[in-house]
């Protein structure tokens, strides 16, 4: 089963829709989110395109009443506060918006941690768990917006970018 990952959208609606399109055409069956979604309008490419949705809030996210309202209103998903703990696929699943925010204890308790904050796609292992940051849906920081998609049964991430003119500023 793949899952799609995404944190640090910051507003940027057509790359999240880009990202969620290319999620989407690989077969994933969830997107998780780590945070940092901003504004409520941003979850308006998701509610076009259907997809079962989990996630957290970060640091920027400004109305977290109104974020949560619009993912159960479009979407009939739940925004949890960060972090949040779930089980997905037979796999206990961590998302968290800052990997600081969580002790060591609590990141060996799960198969898998997804988190976001520092803009850096990045995957590593501490023991059996596996850790991804997808980067940043935005691409307001590094110039490329990124997600990633994670195959639970073989735990493998694929790291996914928008290149080009149009993603570059």
């Amino acid at each position: 089963m793949k899952i799609g990952l995404l944190s640090d959208s910051h507003d940027r609606v057509p790359a999240v829709r880009a990202l969620v399109e290319r999620m989407l055409a690989e077969g994933v069956a969830v997107v998780i989110h780590a945070g940092d979604w901003c504004a409520p309008f941003t979850l308006k490419a998701m509610q076009d395109l259907q997809v079962p949705l989990l996630g957290v809030f970060g640091r920027n996210d400004g109305d977290p009443e109104g974020l949560r309202a619009a993912a159960q209103a479009a979407l009939g998903a739940e925004l949890y506060e960060s972090p949040h703990s779930f089980e997905f696929g037979g796999q206990q699943i961590l998302v968290v918006h800052d990997i600081n925010d969580v002790h060591e204890r609590s990141l060996a308790q799960h198969q898998v941690v997804v988190h976001g904050f520092t803009h850096v796609a990045e995957m590593k292992t501490r023991g059996d768990t596996i850790i991804v940051n997808p980067g940043e849906a935005c691409g307001w920081v590094h110039g490329e917006p990124s997600g990633a998609i994670l195959d639970l049964s073989t735990k493998a991430v694929e790291f996914i970018k928008l290149t080009g003119p149009e993603w570059k500023f």
